[in-house]
């Protein structure tokens, strides 16, 4: 069996055949490996998605706030300790730079995920990667990604330990902290020691908050990453400063030990979706299915008479009614049907300002009902699956079948489909601002491009070239 730990609580374990111990997983962390290319060309794709969800979510009211916060109460220190907010300008200390992009891309709900964590990644470690390379004036992109691919893995392995070895639902700041904290290890040249005392310290203090609390009653809390990448980045500071923390016991602990055993073979980063639309995962799959019998019947408000969905319980739990706020319009499974069936599409545009007035949208809600359907249930979280049946005006009845989520390896979107998304999500930058750092995703797979050149694309306030 599989085994973590060289700490005298665990070292009973060591010695096991396939034992996967801490150093094993320091030195993946810490030191220089060899990633496989579609590892790195999936953080490089997922990087510059979720780049795109953060300049898209600059003027939602979570995303101000949190900038705001971060600049008068998370200050740095000096200038060794500062990181810009991204698509803003302004300066705050790097775990208060990673807390207002993460809490900025967390409130436009667009971002990545992986299904086995039932929550978000790149969220957090995306926004600390930014923060802490600033400081790395000679990082490499290719470096940078190496890290980045580092940190999705950690992560997802650190979720899905938690969720095996406790009963409530945690957002994804519980675990996303940890992946922050090895990322920032990384970037900081720290020793196995000091990522151990990092990742206890992350997972010790990391927002072990409820995710179906916020789903019953959503706010601009989302899904925890906010905290989860200030957390994280924080831990690596105090670790740095001699800050000790007990060994995180969903990476060492031997009752989580099988899920770290496939660590540097089985390239998790490679099996994270891409979301095409800003609106929680839950709903993707009732969404897509309603979309393929609106292009397949030529369907529009004024011939559906009906529309029934079949779905897991957690979609089914999702916010009902007309949304008065952003945050209940993304864990909408009914107003985001409707709002697919009006626009054709949903956009940033559709779950904020005046989208959430649309009487159009208000007017197609009482023709949807939606049910939990027991074989869906079951699919969850591994999958995400829902049927639609709609009612025709003519009195025709058109089902969808069984439909999974796109943007994942089961439906995958293609690189064109997320250019799209991305020129569609980055609001209101420029369109030669969109380009370029779109554009990057190409270069950045080349060893020589600096990351730097990268954020010299992000600081500016949106609205500038």
């Amino acid at each position: 069996r599989p085994c973590v730990g060289t700490g005298t609580e665990w070292a009973a374990w060591a010695g096991h055949a396939g034992c996967m111990t801490y150093d094993e997983i320091a030195a993946f962390a810490l030191d220089p490996l060899s990633v496989p290319e579609e590892a790195i060309e999936m953080a490089a794709t997922l990087l510059i998605d979720t780049l795109g969800v953060g300049a898209g979510a600059v003027a939602l009211a979570p995303a101000r706030i949190a900038r705001d916060h971060a600049v008068r109460f998370m200050a740095p220190g000096g200038p060794e300790d500062a990181a810009t907010l991204l698509f803003d300008g302004r300066r705050a200390s790097i775990p208060g730079a990673s807390f207002a992009l993460a809490s900025q891309i967390d409130n436009l709900d667009a971002h990545d995920g992986y299904n086995p964590t039932k929550g978000h990644i790149g969220c957090a470690v995306v926004p600390a990667l930014c923060a802490f390379a600033e400081h790395v004036p000679d990082l490499s992109v290719r470096d940078a990604l190496i890290a980045l691919v580092m940190s999705y893995e950690l992560s997802a392995r650190s979720a899905i330990a938690l969720h095996a070895t406790v009963t409530d639902y945690h957002t994804s700041g519980a675990w996303n902290a940890l992946g922050v904290a090895a990322l920032g290890a990384r970037l900081r040249r720290m020793d196995a020691s000091q990522l151990r005392h990092a990742l206890g310290i992350a997972e010790y203090h990391g927002p072990r908050s409820q995710m179906m609390r916020e789903i019953a009653n959503p706010t601009m809390l989302h899904d925890g990453s906010g905290m989860g990448a200030l957390v994280g980045a924080m831990a690596v500071l105090m670790a740095e400063d001699g800050f000790e923390g007990a060994p995180a016991i969903t990476v060492e602990a031997p009752d989580v030990a099988t899920h770290w055993a496939d660590l540097g073979q089985n390239w998790t980063i490679t099996q994270n979706y891409i979301k095409p639309y800003p609106i929680c995962r839950w709903a993707h799959a009732a969404l897509d299915a309603l979309g393929d019998l609106i292009i397949a019947h030529d369907l529009g408000a004024d011939n559906v008479a009906r529309i029934e969905v079949n779905t897991f319980q957690q979609a089914a739990s999702l916010f009902a009614g007309m949304p008065d706020t952003t945050s209940q319009a993304q864990y909408s499974l009914g107003f985001a049907l409707a709002a697919r069936l009006i626009h054709g599409r949903i956009g940033p545009e559709h779950v904020s300002g005046a989208g959430l007035k649309d009487a159009a949208v208000a007017d197609v809600l009482p023709k949807i009902t939606i049910t939990e359907d027991a074989r869906h249930s079951v699919r969850f979280p591994m999958a995400r699956w829902s049927d639609v049946t709609v009612t025709h005006a003519d009195g025709r009845v058109l089902s969808s079948g069984d439909v999974h989520a796109r943007g994942g390896p089961e439906a995958p979107m293609s690189l064109n489909e997320v250019e799209t998304k991305f020129h569609a999500m980055s609001g209101r930058l420029s369109e030669v601002r969109k380009a370029a750092i779109w554009d990057m995703r190409a270069q950045i797979i080349h060893p020589k491009t600096r990351f730097g050149v990268l954020l010299d694309l992000l600081r500016d306030p949106v609205g500038m070239a």
